[in-house]
Protein backbone atom coordinates (compact mmCIF):
# COMPACT_ATOMS: atom_id res chain seq x y z
CA UNK A 1 0.00 0.00 0.00
CA UNK A 2 0.98 3.83 -0.64
CA UNK A 3 2.15 5.89 2.32
CA UNK A 4 -0.20 8.10 4.46
CA UNK A 5 0.01 11.62 3.93
CA UNK A 6 3.55 12.64 5.54
CA UNK A 7 1.84 15.72 7.07
CA UNK A 8 -0.72 13.36 9.11
CA UNK A 9 2.47 11.01 9.72
CA UNK A 10 4.18 13.87 11.48
CA UNK A 11 1.67 15.18 13.56
CA UNK A 12 1.62 13.88 17.71
CA UNK A 13 -0.81 12.98 20.27
CA UNK A 14 -1.84 15.53 22.28
CA UNK A 15 0.00 15.04 25.70
CA UNK A 16 -2.72 16.00 27.63
CA UNK A 17 -5.48 14.38 26.06
CA UNK A 18 -3.63 10.98 26.71
CA UNK A 19 -3.08 11.83 30.44
CA UNK A 20 -6.54 12.60 30.75
CA UNK A 21 -7.47 9.64 29.03
CA UNK A 22 -5.49 7.54 31.03
CA UNK A 23 -6.48 8.89 34.40
CA UNK A 24 -10.15 8.19 33.64
CA UNK A 25 -9.61 4.76 32.86
CA UNK A 26 -7.77 4.51 36.23
CA UNK A 27 -10.56 6.13 37.78
CA UNK A 28 -13.20 3.81 35.89
CA UNK A 29 -11.08 0.97 36.84
CA UNK A 30 -11.51 1.79 40.73
CA UNK A 31 -8.28 3.27 41.24
CA UNK A 32 -7.59 6.45 43.74
CA UNK A 33 -6.61 8.32 41.40
CA UNK A 34 -6.53 12.43 41.48
CA UNK A 35 -6.31 14.43 38.11
CA UNK A 36 -5.35 17.61 36.97
CA UNK A 37 -4.10 17.49 33.33
CA UNK A 38 -7.29 18.68 31.98
CA UNK A 39 -8.33 22.36 31.16
CA UNK A 40 -11.80 21.90 31.90
CA UNK A 41 -13.82 23.75 34.46
CA UNK A 42 -15.53 21.43 37.04
CA UNK A 43 -18.46 23.45 37.40
CA UNK A 44 -21.70 22.48 35.93
CA UNK A 45 -22.85 24.54 32.48
CA UNK A 46 -25.10 26.96 34.17
CA UNK A 47 -29.03 26.25 33.87
CA UNK A 48 -29.88 29.00 32.28
CA UNK A 49 -27.83 27.87 29.35
CA UNK A 50 -29.05 24.60 29.47
CA UNK A 51 -32.46 25.87 29.12
CA UNK A 52 -32.05 28.16 25.72
CA UNK A 53 -30.92 24.42 24.60
CA UNK A 54 -33.99 22.90 25.32
CA UNK A 55 -35.78 25.76 24.02
CA UNK A 56 -34.10 25.28 20.63
CA UNK A 57 -34.75 21.59 20.45
CA UNK A 58 -38.26 22.14 21.52
CA UNK A 59 -39.00 24.85 18.74
CA UNK A 60 -37.43 22.38 16.16
CA UNK A 61 -33.96 24.92 15.77
CA UNK A 62 -32.18 21.47 14.72
CA UNK A 63 -31.35 22.01 11.28
CA UNK A 64 -28.64 23.00 8.83
CA UNK A 65 -27.56 26.98 10.23
CA UNK A 66 -24.88 29.23 7.77
CA UNK A 67 -21.86 27.52 7.53
CA UNK A 68 -20.22 30.59 10.02
CA UNK A 69 -22.93 30.45 12.25
CA UNK A 70 -26.01 32.00 12.77
CA UNK A 71 -26.89 35.72 12.90
CA UNK A 72 -28.25 35.46 16.53
CA UNK A 73 -24.97 34.49 17.51
CA UNK A 74 -22.86 36.47 15.51
CA UNK A 75 -24.51 39.36 16.96
CA UNK A 76 -23.96 37.74 20.67
CA UNK A 77 -20.60 37.65 19.96
CA UNK A 78 -20.26 41.17 18.78
CA UNK A 79 -21.94 42.70 22.05
CA UNK A 80 -19.63 40.38 24.04
CA UNK A 81 -16.83 42.17 22.44
CA UNK A 82 -17.81 45.60 22.37
CA UNK A 83 -19.08 45.30 26.15
CA UNK A 84 -16.11 43.42 27.74
CA UNK A 85 -13.45 44.84 25.54
CA UNK A 86 -14.01 47.96 23.57
CA UNK A 87 -13.78 45.76 20.05
CA UNK A 88 -16.15 46.78 17.52
CA UNK A 89 -17.02 43.67 14.90
CA UNK A 90 -19.72 43.32 12.61
CA UNK A 91 -21.14 40.26 11.95
CA UNK A 92 -19.60 39.42 8.53
CA UNK A 93 -16.47 39.68 10.54
CA UNK A 94 -17.56 36.66 12.82
CA UNK A 95 -17.40 32.93 11.76
CA UNK A 96 -18.42 30.32 14.39
CA UNK A 97 -17.00 26.99 14.66
CA UNK A 98 -16.55 23.34 16.70
CA UNK A 99 -14.52 24.79 19.39
CA UNK A 100 -11.42 27.61 19.81
CA UNK A 101 -9.10 24.82 18.97
CA UNK A 102 -10.97 24.51 15.64
CA UNK A 103 -10.84 28.01 15.42
CA UNK A 104 -7.28 28.36 15.66
CA UNK A 105 -7.07 25.21 12.52
CA UNK A 106 -9.02 27.45 10.69
CA UNK A 107 -7.68 30.86 11.03
CA UNK A 108 -4.39 29.04 10.43
CA UNK A 109 -5.72 27.44 7.22
CA UNK A 110 -6.56 31.06 6.07
CA UNK A 111 -3.60 32.13 6.39
CA UNK A 112 -0.52 29.95 6.16
CA UNK A 113 1.01 28.53 2.83
CA UNK A 114 3.14 25.18 2.94
CA UNK A 115 6.68 26.93 4.19
CA UNK A 116 5.53 29.90 5.49
CA UNK A 117 6.96 30.20 9.29
CA UNK A 118 4.69 30.65 12.51
CA UNK A 119 6.25 32.12 15.47
CA UNK A 120 4.74 30.70 18.84
CA UNK A 121 5.84 31.86 21.93
CA UNK A 122 7.32 28.70 24.97
CA UNK A 123 5.63 27.57 27.12
CA UNK A 124 2.59 27.13 24.68
CA UNK A 125 -0.54 25.14 24.59
CA UNK A 126 0.45 21.48 23.38
CA UNK A 127 -1.53 21.76 19.97
CA UNK A 128 -0.48 25.23 18.55
CA UNK A 129 2.26 23.31 16.76
CA UNK A 130 1.12 20.38 15.56
CA UNK A 131 -1.97 22.46 14.46
CA UNK A 132 0.85 24.87 12.30
CA UNK A 133 2.32 21.75 11.47
CA UNK A 134 -1.11 20.40 9.55
CA UNK A 135 -1.78 22.95 7.73
CA UNK A 136 2.51 22.64 5.94
CA UNK A 137 3.28 25.59 7.82
CA UNK A 138 6.96 25.81 10.04
CA UNK A 139 6.24 26.56 13.81
CA UNK A 140 9.48 28.69 15.11
CA UNK A 141 9.63 28.31 18.99
CA UNK A 142 11.01 31.20 21.34
CA UNK A 143 11.62 30.62 24.62
CA UNK A 144 10.14 32.48 27.25
CA UNK A 145 12.00 32.03 30.55
CA UNK A 146 10.44 31.84 33.96
CA UNK A 147 12.92 34.89 34.66
CA UNK A 148 11.13 36.59 31.94
CA UNK A 149 7.93 35.61 33.60
CA UNK A 150 7.12 33.03 30.86
CA UNK A 151 6.44 36.12 28.41
CA UNK A 152 7.79 36.97 24.78
CA UNK A 153 9.58 39.85 24.97
CA UNK A 154 9.99 42.02 21.80
CA UNK A 155 13.35 41.78 21.36
CA UNK A 156 13.37 37.98 20.91
CA UNK A 157 10.30 38.16 18.41
CA UNK A 158 12.21 40.21 16.45
CA UNK A 159 14.95 37.97 16.45
CA UNK A 160 12.74 34.99 15.52
CA UNK A 161 11.54 36.91 12.40
CA UNK A 162 12.74 36.01 8.77
CA UNK A 163 11.07 36.75 4.94
CA UNK A 164 9.16 33.62 5.52
CA UNK A 165 7.06 34.54 8.52
CA UNK A 166 3.37 34.85 8.33
CA UNK A 167 2.41 35.20 11.70
CA UNK A 168 2.78 35.26 15.88
CA UNK A 169 0.85 33.36 18.11
CA UNK A 170 -0.05 35.06 21.07
CA UNK A 171 -2.32 33.11 24.35
CA UNK A 172 -2.79 35.54 26.47
CA UNK A 173 -3.92 34.75 29.43
CA UNK A 174 -1.26 31.84 28.86
CA UNK A 175 -2.08 28.35 28.70
CA UNK A 176 0.02 26.69 30.14
CA UNK A 177 1.77 29.41 32.07
CA UNK A 178 -1.25 31.17 33.78
CA UNK A 179 0.71 34.52 32.49
CA UNK A 180 -1.30 37.75 31.53
CA UNK A 181 0.62 40.20 28.85
CA UNK A 182 0.12 44.15 30.03
CA UNK A 183 -1.07 46.83 27.35
CA UNK A 184 2.64 48.17 27.54
CA UNK A 185 4.25 44.36 26.70
CA UNK A 186 1.46 43.88 23.98
CA UNK A 187 2.06 47.10 22.50
CA UNK A 188 5.95 46.58 22.12
CA UNK A 189 4.83 43.09 20.32
CA UNK A 190 2.42 44.92 18.15
CA UNK A 191 4.56 47.53 17.30
CA UNK A 192 7.25 44.44 16.10
CA UNK A 193 4.58 43.12 14.22
CA UNK A 194 3.47 46.07 12.33
CA UNK A 195 6.85 47.15 11.07
CA UNK A 196 7.35 43.28 9.33
CA UNK A 197 3.59 43.31 8.42
CA UNK A 198 2.74 40.09 10.25
CA UNK A 199 -0.51 38.65 11.27
CA UNK A 200 -1.11 38.09 15.21
CA UNK A 201 -3.15 35.38 16.28
CA UNK A 202 -4.31 35.78 19.62
CA UNK A 203 -6.07 33.08 21.45
CA UNK A 204 -7.88 34.73 24.07
CA UNK A 205 -10.38 31.89 25.20
CA UNK A 206 -9.07 32.76 29.10
CA UNK A 207 -9.97 36.42 28.91
CA UNK A 208 -12.71 36.62 32.08
CA UNK A 209 -10.48 34.25 33.90
CA UNK A 210 -8.07 37.58 35.30
CA UNK A 211 -7.13 37.77 38.97
CA UNK A 212 -5.65 40.37 41.48
CA UNK A 213 -7.73 43.29 40.09
CA UNK A 214 -6.15 42.67 36.80
CA UNK A 215 -7.70 43.91 33.46
CA UNK A 216 -7.44 42.14 30.63
CA UNK A 217 -6.18 44.46 27.18
CA UNK A 218 -6.86 42.25 24.04
CA UNK A 219 -3.88 43.09 21.72
CA UNK A 220 -7.08 43.88 18.81
CA UNK A 221 -7.83 46.90 20.82
CA UNK A 222 -4.27 48.39 20.42
CA UNK A 223 -5.30 50.51 17.34
CA UNK A 224 -7.06 49.45 13.90
CA UNK A 225 -3.54 49.02 12.36
CA UNK A 226 -3.12 46.05 14.88
CA UNK A 227 -6.70 45.23 14.27
CA UNK A 228 -6.91 45.25 11.30
CA UNK A 229 -3.75 42.43 11.36
CA UNK A 230 -5.53 40.54 14.38
CA UNK A 231 -7.52 37.40 14.04
CA UNK A 232 -9.17 36.83 17.83
CA UNK A 233 -9.91 33.58 18.69
CA UNK A 234 -12.39 33.24 21.60
CA UNK A 235 -15.44 30.76 22.84
CA UNK A 236 -17.07 29.71 25.33
CA UNK A 237 -15.51 26.55 27.06
CA UNK A 238 -13.70 28.36 29.75
CA UNK A 239 -16.00 30.94 30.91
CA UNK A 240 -19.38 29.18 30.96
CA UNK A 241 -18.23 26.30 31.83
CA UNK A 242 -19.18 24.64 27.74
CA UNK A 243 -16.29 22.41 26.78
CA UNK A 244 -18.13 19.75 25.83
CA UNK A 245 -20.48 22.19 23.96
CA UNK A 246 -18.07 22.81 21.47
CA UNK A 247 -18.33 26.34 19.97
CA UNK A 248 -15.85 28.74 19.44
CA UNK A 249 -15.39 31.70 17.07
CA UNK A 250 -12.91 34.26 15.36
CA UNK A 251 -13.22 38.05 14.94
CA UNK A 252 -10.84 39.37 11.99
CA UNK A 253 -10.86 41.38 9.06
CA UNK A 254 -13.64 40.46 6.53
CA UNK A 255 -11.30 39.33 3.71
CA UNK A 256 -10.28 36.57 6.42
CA UNK A 257 -13.39 35.95 7.65
CA UNK A 258 -14.53 35.42 4.24
CA UNK A 259 -11.34 32.42 3.31
CA UNK A 260 -12.15 30.91 6.95
CA UNK A 261 -16.37 31.28 6.15
CA UNK A 262 -15.63 29.09 2.74
CA UNK A 263 -13.23 26.59 4.26
CA UNK A 264 -15.78 25.45 6.88
CA UNK A 265 -18.67 24.84 4.38
CA UNK A 266 -16.56 22.76 2.24
CA UNK A 267 -15.18 20.70 5.81
CA UNK A 268 -17.39 20.77 8.71
CA UNK A 269 -20.24 22.81 7.98
CA UNK A 270 -21.82 24.79 10.71
CA UNK A 271 -21.41 24.50 14.55
CA UNK A 272 -24.42 22.60 16.00
CA UNK A 273 -27.72 24.52 16.11
CA UNK A 274 -28.64 23.75 19.22
CA UNK A 275 -25.16 24.44 21.29
CA UNK A 276 -25.42 27.99 19.14
CA UNK A 277 -28.78 28.81 20.60
CA UNK A 278 -27.14 27.89 24.13
CA UNK A 279 -24.24 30.11 23.32
CA UNK A 280 -26.06 32.98 22.09
CA UNK A 281 -27.74 32.92 25.36
CA UNK A 282 -24.70 32.66 27.53
CA UNK A 283 -23.06 35.88 25.75
CA UNK A 284 -26.13 37.32 25.79
CA UNK A 285 -26.96 36.97 29.53
CA UNK A 286 -26.06 38.44 33.30
CA UNK A 287 -22.52 37.41 33.58
CA UNK A 288 -22.74 36.34 36.93
CA UNK A 289 -22.26 32.98 36.78
CA UNK A 290 -19.14 33.61 35.07
CA UNK A 291 -17.80 35.77 37.85
CA UNK A 292 -18.38 33.33 40.46
CA UNK A 293 -16.45 30.71 38.76
CA UNK A 294 -13.55 33.18 38.00
CA UNK A 295 -13.62 34.00 42.31
CA UNK A 296 -13.46 30.00 42.90
CA UNK A 297 -10.43 29.89 40.52
CA UNK A 298 -8.80 32.61 42.46
CA UNK A 299 -9.00 31.29 45.77
CA UNK A 300 -7.74 27.93 44.36
CA UNK A 301 -4.85 29.61 42.95
CA UNK A 302 -4.07 31.50 46.33
CA UNK A 303 -3.93 28.53 48.12
CA UNK A 304 -2.44 25.73 45.33
CA UNK A 305 0.49 28.86 45.08
CA UNK A 306 0.96 29.28 48.11
CA UNK A 307 1.48 25.60 49.12
CA UNK A 308 3.74 24.57 46.92
CA UNK A 309 6.22 27.74 47.37
CA UNK A 310 6.35 26.10 50.77
CA UNK A 311 7.45 22.47 49.83
CA UNK A 312 11.18 22.17 49.51
CA UNK A 313 12.61 21.38 46.44
CA UNK A 314 9.88 22.70 44.73
CA UNK A 315 8.26 26.34 43.39
CA UNK A 316 6.26 28.42 41.50
CA UNK A 317 5.05 31.97 39.86
CA UNK A 318 2.08 33.19 40.65
CA UNK A 319 -0.09 33.32 37.68
CA UNK A 320 -2.06 36.20 36.81
CA UNK A 321 -4.89 34.43 34.80
CA UNK A 322 -6.30 31.20 33.26
CA UNK A 323 -6.45 28.21 35.87
CA UNK A 324 -2.77 26.50 35.88
CA UNK A 325 0.49 26.90 37.65
CA UNK A 326 3.84 25.59 36.40
CA UNK A 327 5.12 24.26 39.03
CA UNK A 328 9.27 23.94 38.57
CA UNK A 329 10.88 20.78 39.65
CA UNK A 330 14.09 21.24 38.47
CA UNK A 331 15.80 20.50 41.74
CA UNK A 332 14.03 16.83 41.86
CA UNK A 333 15.77 15.99 38.36
CA UNK A 334 18.24 13.59 39.09
CA UNK A 335 17.12 12.42 42.34
CA UNK A 336 15.98 8.56 42.56
CA UNK A 337 11.79 8.45 44.17
CA UNK A 338 10.40 5.15 44.84
CA UNK A 339 12.54 3.65 42.73
CA UNK A 340 12.04 5.87 39.94
CA UNK A 341 15.19 7.62 38.37
CA UNK A 342 13.97 11.65 37.55
CA UNK A 343 15.48 13.13 34.62
CA UNK A 344 12.92 14.89 33.47
CA UNK A 345 9.48 16.18 33.94
CA UNK A 346 8.15 13.35 31.87
CA UNK A 347 10.03 10.99 34.66
CA UNK A 348 8.35 13.34 37.19
CA UNK A 349 4.92 13.04 36.01
CA UNK A 350 5.11 8.91 35.01
CA UNK A 351 6.19 8.13 38.82
CA UNK A 352 3.54 10.58 40.72
CA UNK A 353 0.88 8.91 38.45
CA UNK A 354 2.06 5.33 39.46
CA UNK A 355 2.90 5.57 42.95
CA UNK A 356 1.39 8.92 44.24
CA UNK A 357 -2.26 8.05 42.28
CA UNK A 358 -1.96 11.94 40.87
CA UNK A 359 -1.99 13.08 37.26
CA UNK A 360 -0.21 16.12 36.59
CA UNK A 361 0.90 17.30 33.17
CA UNK A 362 5.07 17.35 32.26
CA UNK A 363 5.64 20.42 30.46
CA UNK A 364 8.31 19.17 28.08
CA UNK A 365 5.38 18.85 25.69
CA UNK A 366 5.11 22.40 26.03
CA UNK A 367 7.94 23.17 24.84
CA UNK A 368 9.55 23.46 28.45
CA UNK A 369 11.18 21.01 30.57
CA UNK A 370 11.64 20.94 34.34
CA UNK A 371 8.27 22.09 34.89
CA UNK A 372 4.72 20.11 35.63
CA UNK A 373 1.64 21.93 34.74
CA UNK A 374 -1.06 21.74 37.48
CA UNK A 375 -5.04 22.73 36.50
CA UNK A 376 -6.63 24.05 39.36
CA UNK A 377 -9.64 23.50 37.30
CA UNK A 378 -10.73 20.79 40.28
CA UNK A 379 -12.44 21.12 43.62
CA UNK A 380 -10.32 22.71 46.38
CA UNK A 381 -10.55 19.47 48.49
CA UNK A 382 -9.30 17.23 45.39
CA UNK A 383 -6.47 19.89 45.39
CA UNK A 384 -5.68 20.24 48.93
CA UNK A 385 -5.79 15.73 48.53
CA UNK A 386 -3.55 16.30 45.92
CA UNK A 387 -0.91 18.54 47.40
CA UNK A 388 -0.60 16.01 50.92
CA UNK A 389 -0.01 13.75 47.95
CA UNK A 390 2.69 15.12 46.23
CA UNK A 391 4.20 16.14 49.95
CA UNK A 392 4.57 12.23 50.83
CA UNK A 393 5.45 11.49 47.36
CA UNK A 394 8.35 14.01 47.82
CA UNK A 395 9.50 12.54 51.24
CA UNK A 396 9.64 8.91 50.74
Amino acid sequence: MKPISSIASNVQASTTMALDALYKEMKANGVDVLGFAAGEPDFPTPDHIKLAAVEAIIHNQTRYTPASGTMDLKIAICDRLKEDLGLYYEPPQIVCSSGAKHCVYIALRALVNPGDEVIIPAPYWVSYVELVKMVGGIPVCVLATEEEDFKLTPEKLEAAVTPNTKCVMLNNPSNPTGMLYTREELEALAAVCVKHDLYILSDEIYYKLVYDGNTFVSVASLGEEVKQRTILINGVSKSYAMTGWRLGYLACDETIAKAASNYLSHSTGSPCSITQAASAMALEADQASAEVMRQAFEERRNYLVDRINAIPGLSCLKPQGAFYVMVNIKEQLGRTIRGHYIGSADDFSDAFLKEGLVCLVPCTGFGIDGFLRWSYAASMENIKKGLDRLERFLAE
